[in-house]
């Protein structure tokens, strides 16, 4: 809700496109930077009081855009309303460098290993859900009562989170230890790249959203392909998490601990697949039909990639394991909306698309050859 309705405003009082499309990058340059510490610091600190005050700093933030949205005009000029609102965007970025880890953290020590499964993906469809209904009200929102009381809405909001871990009771610190910062941090990044499981399963989720990234040129097959206008932008932008939501449902009640690593790798080469028939569609129906099953499939991949990553990590190195994990996501995703940009003005938005998803069939293809113990993975241990 709040990234659109900043979104949004910052459009509507500048008139400049490129300021929206930095707001993004303003948050995941601090998410990935403070990602290389936070891991560290998550696995020495108790997981709910972090939480806690992760949550406490998103609602003084959301306080904060609200402030900035009474005092511009009249206090405050466009310019240095458009830069102050990106160092609240920068300030979030930080927290969620530390809101990751610390919720993967605290599902594993929540949750029984057997059941694991399942929560993580209830955890992943209430991600999917947020980032569905997160857009859509938010944009409802800025018609009915305008930015300021949008705004407000999204801090009133946050108060939900914020009770609900309240009754989460404090948990044991696991790492007890005490050790230098630099060594915490080469021991996560040394375990993620010796577990050759880990490894993969990581890479896989990262190659597929960098090279998979259609979602980035949805406006251009809107418009100019499609021709389906701002309505059908709309409809083609939430179709992915629609059929992901679905399907996580699902997931949330029927096993797959059978051949996890197979299921994995044909699930995130059939998204591919998916990509490279929407990017050479010309007919919206099949158009929008691929991109429900490219989130089907790249649902079922990350509820079997959450359950191997809190399977397969140890209690102790859950934080830094989770701050890895941010990093390759997180970069992945920035990174896969400016490989779109830059081969679509180079080859064009068809062949852009069409590239990506074949690349994402090679990468599961050297995986499958080159890391044979994912093949015969097993979820229980």
């Amino acid at each position: 809700m709040q990234v659109t309705i900043l979104a949004y405003w910052i459009y509507d009082i500048s008139h400049n496109v490129r300021l929206v499309g930095e707001l993004g990058l303003w948050e995941a340059i601090p998410a990935i930077g403070c990602s290389f510490f936070s891991g560290h610091f998550v696995d020495q600190k108790e997981k709910r009081n972090l939480l806690l005050a992760c949550s406490l700093l998103y609602i003084l933030t959301a306080g904060y855009f609200c402030s900035l949205s009474f005092l511009h005009g009249e206090h405050l000029s466009t310019s240095v309303t458009v830069h102050l609102v990106f160092v609240g965007i920068f300030i979030g970025g930080v927290v969620r460098s530390f809101i990751g880890p610390s919720s993967f953290s605290i599902l594993g020590l929540l949750v029984k290993r057997n059941e694991l499964q399942a929560a993580s993906g209830w955890s992943s469809t209430s991600w999917y859900l947020g980032s569905v209904l997160g857009p859509l009200v938010g944009g409802l929102l800025i018609g009915i009562v305008g930015i300021k009381m949008s705004l407000i809405t999204v801090a009133t909001t946050l108060l939900v989170p914020l009770i609900a871990m309240l009754l989460i009771p404090k948990q044991e610190i696991m790492k007890k230890g005490k050790e230098p910062i630099v060594q915490s941090l080469k021991q996560g990044i040394s375990f993620v790249f010796k577990s050759p499981i880990i490894l993969s399963v990581l890479s896989l989720d990262m190659f597929a959203v960098l090279f998979g990234g259609a979602v980035a040129l949805l406006p251009v097959y809107a418009k100019d392909i499609l021709k389906v206008g701002e309505i059908g932008f709309g409809v083609m932008r939430a179709a992915p998490g629609i059929g992901a939501i679905f399907t996580l449902l699902a997931l949330s009640f029927i096993p797959l601990e059978k051949k996890p690593g197979i299921k994995l790798m044909i699930c995130i080469a059939a998204f591919g697949l998916c990509m490279i028939v929407f990017g050479v569609s010309t007919w919206f129906p099949l158009s929008l039909a691929m991109l429900v099953m490219g989130g089907m499939f790249d649902a079922v991949s990350v509820a079997i990639r959450g359950t191997i990553l809190q399977l397969y990590t140890p209690d102790d190195m859950r934080g830094r394991v989770a701050a890895v994990n941010t990093m390759f996501i997180s970069s992945s995703n920035e990174l896969g909306e400016v490989e779109s940009g830059y081969t679509a003005a180079w080859m064009g938005s068809v062949n852009s698309v069409v590239l990506g998803g074949s690349m994402t069939l090679l990468v599961v293809l050297f995986t499958f050859m080159l890391v044979p113990s994912l093949r015969v993975l097993k979820l229980k241990k």
